[in-house]
């Protein structure tokens, strides 16, 4: 990307205590970092699930929302998610809308490694095409909604467990921005 991604560490009650290189604050015993997750819809309100590169440190190869990524320091969570946008699936991205502010979450991949996030869920309209960044993403799929919402639903182990909990805390919030753009 140009430049050292880190992560914003920070105390249970959300308070930031300082930063650590992305990579590095990754492990068996993750710090509890701030994150954002972004769902992208196109015009149809069909939504854009990825799958990560088999060269990602955690969960590796598995099915997960849009876009995921961290903050960098000075940046809010709105520029982070347009940076990621751009990075991961080369699109430009309007209308985000928060779907779930206070997710959170702590989950441990099967290789050991620890996502320990507060990680607010947005829903978002893609602008441009997708490009992918095959470092980031392996292949992707525009799903409609609710076949996507049936599917977590009947096999979560398919899929980051994260997007499998952001989609029971933010189901109806989605619907709603999937509806109001469909023709």
């Amino acid at each position: 990307m140009g430049f050292q991604e880190h992560v914003i560490l920070v105390n249970d009650q959300g308070t930031v205590i300082g930063t650590q290189e992305k990579y590095a604050a990754h492990t068996s015993h993750t710090p509890l970092h701030l994150a954002f997750s972004c769902w992208l819809f196109n015009s149809s309100g069909e939504c854009l699930v990825t799958r990560r590169a088999l060269s990602k440190k955690a969960w590796p190869g598995v099915w997960t929302n849009s876009v995921c990524g961290h903050p960098q320091l000075g940046e809010t969570t709105e520029q982070a998610m347009i940076r990621r946008c751009r990075y991961e699936v080369g699109s430009e991205i309007t209308n985000i809308t928060p779907v779930a502010a206070d997710f959170r979450y702590c989950e441990t991949d099967p290789s050991g490694i620890v996502e320990n996030e507060i990680c607010p869920v947005s829903a978002a309209q893609i602008q441009t095409p997708v490009k992918i960044n095959y470092d980031e993403v392996m292949e992707y799929q525009w799903v409609e909604l609710d076949a996507l919402l049936r599917a977590l639903d009947a096999t979560p182990w398919a899929f980051s467990p994260w997007m499998v909990a952001e989609a029971v805390s933010a189901k109806d919030e989605l619907r709603q921005f999937a509806a109001e753009l469909q023709p």
